[in-house]
């Protein structure tokens, strides 16, 4: 998978390269995951599709994202299934708040909204993954998986707006920024990056902030996707 595995963007044509083994769990072998929607129906039949799956716990429910919160505090899922509309909070202001003080839990959205500005805001908002409520359950069974394992998710059809984004001339990265660029697509952490390139990692950070700028994205996943679209970096053949 290469030098920082699981951890780069996953377009949905190969979700399904993931194993139920796969997966970056510490002391447990299964990936535990907490369903958040504020219908009981479509929580029902979501516990009901993951859990015909050894690998797959679903530890707690939601109906809202203050109840989210409590119980990520609580249980400490792996992964959380996030929808969009929530009565209170809703879930782009309550997957900001788990990842501000859990940054290790993967919030996977699952909705039957596909605007540009959710789509935009929940990634922003560090969601690892965005889904349409319309996808098969094997598919939602995969995503689970791969996010677990430290990858992004995203439809390709939900692409389009990321790289719509306004982007100021591209021409302007330089040779450092878009070889941060491409360690960052390859997943590697800012730590990570550092180190390969023997820099600081507030030096790390100054350049992803100056990719972030030029680029005219919000979030580490929005850089590489559209660093992908712009051809200036690179995604390894078998992440695609």
């Amino acid at each position: 998978m290469g030098k920082f595995p699981h951890t780069g963007v996953v377009l949905w044509r190969n979700v399904n390269s993931v194993e139920p083994g796969d997966l970056r769990q510490v002391g447990s072998d299964r990936i535990r995951v907490l369903v958040v929607d504020d219908h009981a129906l479509h929580r029902d039949g979501t516990r009901q599709i993951l859990e015909k799956h050894d690998d797959i716990e679903v530890v707690g429910e939601a109906e809202s994202g203050e109840i989210a919160i409590a119980l990520v505090n609580q249980l400490q899922p792996a992964v959380v299934l996030m929808d969009i509309r929530l009565p209170g909070l809703n879930g782009i202001e309550t997957t900001r708040r788990i990842r501000e003080h859990h940054s290790g839990v993967a919030v996977l959205v699952v909705t039957a909204y596909e605007d540009d500005e959710y789509v935009r805001g929940a990634l922003e908002a560090g969601a690892v993954g965005y889904l349409s409520k319309g996808v098969p359950g094997r598919k939602l069974v995969e995503a689970v998986r791969a996010v677990a394992a430290g990858d992004t998710v995203l439809q390709p059809a939900l692409l389009a707006p990321l790289l719509a984004s306004r982007t100021n001339d591209p021409a302007r990265l330089t040779e450092r920024e878009i070889a941060v660029l491409q360690l960052i697509a390859d997943g590697a952490l800012n730590k990570q990056v550092a180190m390969e390139l023997e820099i600081s990692v507030r030096t790390v950070e100054r350049h992803c902030d100056h990719i972030y700028s030029k680029l005219g994205v919000g979030s580490r996943t929005e850089a590489v996707v559209k660093g992908i679209s712009l051809k200036l970096v690179r995604v390894p053949n078998d992440r695609l």
